[in-house]
Order: C-alpha cells, then sequence, then structure tokens
C-alpha cells in the first residue's frame, strides 16, 4: 500500500520529517534522494524525524547519540544495536510516496516523543 509522505518541495536536502499518515515513519532527503526509516530509535524509541538530525547519509538520535544509516537502517554505533525498519520510497510527479507492508502487525510502534493522532 502506498502512503503520501510529503511533496519534494516541502523537504528541504539534509532533512527529515515523520510522516503524518503514518507516524510511525520518518522520511529523510539526502543528496536529492528519498529514504524512509521507523521513526523510532531502536535504542529509546525516540523520534528521529521530529529531533533527529542528519550527517550525511546517518540520523543521530539526539537522546543518546546512535546513529543509523537511513539507507539501510543499520545502526552505526553504540547505544544502538537494532537496525531501523526501512520503507521503499517512490517519487512520482514531485510526490514522495512510501511503499507500506499491508498487515499492522509488522510495523513499529510511534515513538515516544511524538503525540498520538487525536
Amino acid at each position: 500500500m502506498l502512503v503520501f509522505a510529503c511533496n519534494t518541495a516541502e523537504l528541504a536536502e539534509g532533512q527529515g520529517r515523520p510522516v503524518p499518515s503514518a507516524p510511525h515513519v520518518a522520511v529523510f532527503r539526502v543528496n536529492d534522494e528519498f529514504y524512509a526509516t521507523q521513526d523510532a530509535c531502536s535504542h529509546e524509541q525516540w523520534s528521529l524525524g521530529v529531533d533527529g538530525e542528519l550527517d550525511g547519509y546517518e540520523v543521530v538520535c539526539p537522546l543518546h547519540l546512535a546513529r543509523f544509516d537511513v539507507r539501510d537502517g543499520r545502526p552505526l554505533c553504540l547505544p544502538a544495536l537494532t537496525r531501523l525498519k526501512t520503507y521503499r520510497v517512490i517519487v512520482r510527479d514531485g510526490r514522495v510516496m512510501i511503499d507500506m507492508p499491508d498487515d499492522n502487525e509488522s510495523l513499529p510502534k510511534p515513538p515516544a516523543s511524538v503525540a498520538p493522532p487525536t
């Protein structure tokens, strides 16, 4: 199932943000490419889309400075040991779409720093 993340013009180079229609997913723009990972740091469940900082292809969690590669989700340093879930991104006609699994059971929980939708 394809989920709308944002328009390409809404996300500047080197930025990330949560996906409004999928609060457990963050989208990042690096070298004019778009990548999607679970939004929650696998170490402490903190939002990478809201609070994470991009350093090239690495997103840094501000809570304990865990780093992950947004291309494949692998942890790059301690304290993170678990890979982030990643999602295929499709960019079409200026729209960034995330290819989401149809079964909700395989989706990670939203990060603690993001309020649940009301």
